[in-house]
């Protein structure tokens, strides 16, 4: 932030910086949301595409409406409580969920000074955000009213609580690299090219970091298959398994409450997208560092295409990749990706330690 900038917020009456703020904050959750609305389209046309049909092609030009048209249809369909269910706490659950998975954007950066709040904390700040979003599932569930529902949220819950460790110690081996929790100076941290970045340390100036890539490389692998889990995202789409419990946690919602409870799902794995792309894909950085003042593609633009690179991805796999039985996925979370996220933990902070004036 420039000090022009600095000087006009310091300037502003607690009136004008609340309104001006109040309309920052609409503008970007207008701008997500439209966002989300293609990237739902994409999810459905990737999966169309692997299994040799057309997918959405009729409302609009190639179905680009198809989105809005959904949206449409749930904003006006009846919203249906069911009988004995406890009515407030039905309708809150999807609120939460929602407004948790956008209080979590406001730290991630998408451009240098392109963020909401650049705060220190910015990490941890995002980890407690994602924590609370389990409670509007875990409510949705048992405000129901109904066995099928509520055995959704247990298993929900304990999903994403499962994966939420093990997301945790995959963080502290970049804040170990990095010291420190802001997302912005995650970034920077890895300016200079792709092997720079987290994903890949492939530095061969500096031979002894080149011991950590192995190590950084499958810390990436396991937070991709983590989001999954935590996102409950197929193959790990246990919560909603047809086959077992036709719509888990939301089988009992339907018209708006329904779409806030999706929303919030697609927002989680966007959110998912961009903080992959911050800690292991360099951010807004290019794969080439050209040192150009002003570079053809600009930093935004290099964000998204990471990001929707990894939503492909996460469209990929829900495509191609079989369901996961129950045990097996909780399995895997402790038994599995638990112990190799510690002792990765123990390998980078001794490294740091030890070789950190060689990194």
């Amino acid at each position: 932030m420039t000090a022009q900038m600095i000087q006009f917020w310091t300037d502003l009456t607690p009136f004008a910086w609340f309104g001006l703020k109040l309309a920052q904050v609409g503008a970007f959750v207008l701008i997500l949301s439209v966002i989300l609305a293609f990237l739902i389209l994409m999810d459905r046309k990737v999966w169309a595409a692997v299994q040799m049909r057309r997918g959405p092609n009729v409302v609009g030009p190639f179905g680009l409406l198809q989105s809005f048209a959904d949206l449409l249809k749930f904003v006006f369909k009846e919203i249906i409580i069911p009988s004995g269910s406890d009515k407030g706490l039905y309708i809150l659950a999807p609120i939460i969920t929602l407004v948790m998975a956008f209080l979590a954007w406001a730290v991630v950066p998408i451009a240098p000074g392109w963020v909401m709040s650049n705060i220190n904390i910015g990490l941890l700040y995002v980890l407690a955000i994602s924590s609370l979003g389990v409670y509007g599932i875990i409510i949705g569930g048992w405000a129901s009213n109904s066995k099928y529902p509520f055995m959704g949220a247990l298993r929900s819950a304990a999903q994403m609580i499962s994966y939420e460790v093990s997301i945790g110690f995959i963080l502290l081996t970049v804040i170990f690299l990095v010291g420190s929790m802001n997302l912005s100076d995650i970034v920077n941290a890895q300016a200079g090219g792709f092997w720079q970045w987290h994903m890949f340390m492939l530095d061969f100036s500096k031979p002894m970091s080149l011991i950590l890539f192995p190590i950084m490389f499958f810390m990436g692998v396991m937070f991709f298959i983590s989001a999954l889990a935590e996102t409950n995202r197929p193959p790990f789409d246990l919560p909603e398994a047809e086959s077992e419990l036709v719509a888990g946690f939301m089988v009992e919602y339907s018209s708006t409450p329904y779409l806030l409870f999706m929303f919030g799902e697609y927002l989680n794995m966007t959110l998912m997208c961009a903080m992959f792309t911050i800690l292991f894909l360099g951010g807004w950085h290019a794969p080439i560092d050209f040192g150009w003042e002003n570079p053809i593609i600009p930093p935004v633009l290099w964000f998204t295409l990471k990001c929707l690179f990894m939503f492909f991805m996460f469209a990929m796999v829900k495509a191609i990749v079989p369901r996961y039985r129950y045990d097996q996925l909780m399995r895997l979370g402790w038994k599995v990706f638990l112990p190799i996220s510690i002792a990765a933990v123990i390998f980078v902070s001794s490294w740091v330690v030890f070789f950190g004036d060689k990194l």
